[in-house]
């Protein structure tokens, strides 16, 4: 395998990645791209029955962010606002969430969870953690623990780098034309 001809803006150079650390990668790259397909299989057949996986995110967002503009939610989702103000009008209109007065700016509203948007996300987060359990039960539960620690220590790795990333294959989009 050939070693890619641009460097990275991240901590380090490509020229101090072994060929080793570049095949780890497109590993890594290959499997979470299998992942990503898999959740999006599940994301459509979710949405087919009904559950809108985009307002499980904003709902799991404004719960960990709290009452908050809709800039910030778009923000803290990585989504442009005017989607994000799209999907937000129709979780008001559905009870989901409900606009509050800003208390430091009367002009602006604040987003916030209503309680029959919390019901939606436990139901949702009860019914997913069954599933994620069935699908692992027969894991050795020494292993289910070590990975669970290394995914969210990816995860942590994955949202710190995020930019760069983001970044880097921007740039390698624009560079190659697109494809």
């Amino acid at each position: 395998m050939v070693a890619p001809h641009w460097a990275p803006s991240g901590d380090a150079p490509a020229a101090d990645l072994s060929q080793e650390d570049i095949e780890k990668g497109q590993r890594l790259a290959s499997v979470l791209f299998a992942f990503g397909k898999q959740q999006a299989t599940v994301a459509a057949r979710m949405s087919k029955a009904g559950v809108d996986r985009s307002s499980i995110v904003l709902l799991k967002t404004l719960v960990a962010l709290g009452p908050s503009r809709s800039s910030a939610l778009a923000g803290a989702v990585h989504s442009d606002p005017s989607t994000v103000s799209r999907q937000v009008a129709a979780m008001v209109k559905d009870g989901l969430l409900e606009r509050r007065a800003d208390p430091e700016d009367g002009r602006a509203s604040l987003l916030a969870v209503t309680p029959a948007g919390m019901a939606l996300l436990e139901e949702q987060r009860a019914r997913f953690a069954l599933s994620l359990a069935r699908m692992v039960g027969h894991w050795d539960p020494a292993d289910l623990d070590t990975f669970v620690g290394l995914f969210e220590r990816f995860l942590a790795d994955h949202e710190k780098h995020m930019p760069t990333l983001i970044t880097e294959c921007a740039r390698s989009a624009r560079s190659e034309g697109g494809h």
